[in-house]
């Protein structure tokens, strides 16, 4: 078992510098084309910090291991809202914009919505099929074009959060982090599913666990470095625009590749991943402004303790 817990290691480490690069090649085309730093996060950083997930469930789906890809969804998600703006809210506040309380926070409500109906209760039952998988990719077509034409105006802003790399290091980090994403998905998808029958554990749940917190560590970085630069909107858009395209784009393009079954026993973790998103909407609205303080954060850290805690004793 030490050679596949090495190249799943491996893996991770190539995986997340391939989605870093390619992140730092696409923002920087972001800011030539004068995004603003919100669009930028809802749009090519959040699907730049996917793009792990992305690769892992398309190796999966394709080796038929169907559990694994939805799991590494759920527990992403989960750590995205718990974690990941726990950890960035502790370092400093977030300020929540409008825009993303109109429209971005209720679309995440939406996206985790669709999936439990597609998982339960539509098609042959506790299948997402290929249609449901069109239909979660249309979702996705809308929700990004709501968000480009709702793009803010130029600003000093944009210039604050990265100058455009010259053309020729750009290119060479789009083309770098798209090979480092290929092999990475690789060791990880083979070696992944090596540990889980070897530990006894179900592929869903090694899904929820080792390899949900290895894909959330580019959102983690992002946004703590992010919530350390006082860029709160690169750091909620990246967690908010992670969130909605992993379930509309993730699992829409691994529900074409093959029919995802669900294990029922992944509804109750859904019901955190609904519960994670009424605390994260609930601490907007309590305390002073549209707001996620340090204490919030702290309390979000609590729960996604007690998530891992849960999880681990119920495997």
């Amino acid at each position: 078992m030490v050679v596949p817990i090495i190249l799943l290691i491996v893996g991770f480490v190539v995986l997340i510098l391939g989605a870093d690069w390619l992140v730092e090649g696409a923002t920087s085309v972001g800011i030539r084309a004068k995004l603003s730093p919100l669009i930028i996060g809802l749009t090519i950083v959040a699907f730049g910090t996917s793009l792990p997930e992305l690769i892992i469930n398309i190796f999966s789906c394709f080796r038929g291991s169907s559990g694994l890809a939805i799991g590494n969804i759920i527990g992403s998600n989960i750590m995205n809202i718990l974690l990941i703006l726990g950890v960035a809210s502790m370092i400093y506040p977030i300020d929540v914009s409008r825009i993303s309380i109109r429209r971005d926070i209720p679309v995440g409500f939406l996206a985790t919505a669709a999936l439990f109906v597609f998982a339960n209760f539509t098609g042959s039952g506790l299948t997402i099929s290929w249609i449901e998988g069109l239909v979660l990719l249309l979702f996705a077509g809308g929700y990004l074009f709501l968000t480009m034409k709702k793009n803010e105006s130029p600003s000093s802003e944009v210039e604050a959060v990265q100058i455009p790399m010259p053309w020729g290091k750009t290119i060479l980090f789009l083309v770098f982090g798209i090979a480092g994403l290929y092999l990475g998905g690789e060791l990880v998808s083979r070696n992944a599913q090596i540990i889980a029958k070897a530990w006894g554990m179900s592929e869903a749940m090694i899904g929820l666990t080792v390899v949900a917190m290895a894909t959330s560590l580019p959102e983690l970085i992002t946004s703590i470095v992010a919530a350390t630069k006082k860029n709160a909107g690169i750091a909620i858009g990246n967690v908010l625009g992670s969130n909605i395209l992993n379930i509309f784009v993730v699992l829409g393009i691994s529900s074409l590749i093959t029919p995802l079954q669900f294990d029922a026993k992944l509804n109750i973790t859904l019901g955190i991943l609904f519960f994670a998103n009424a605390l994260m909407l609930l601490f907007v609205y309590t305390g002073k402004g549209r707001k996620l303080s340090r204490f919030e954060g702290f309390l979000m850290l609590l729960a996604f303790v007690g998530f891992m805690v849960y999880t681990i004793l119920s495997r």
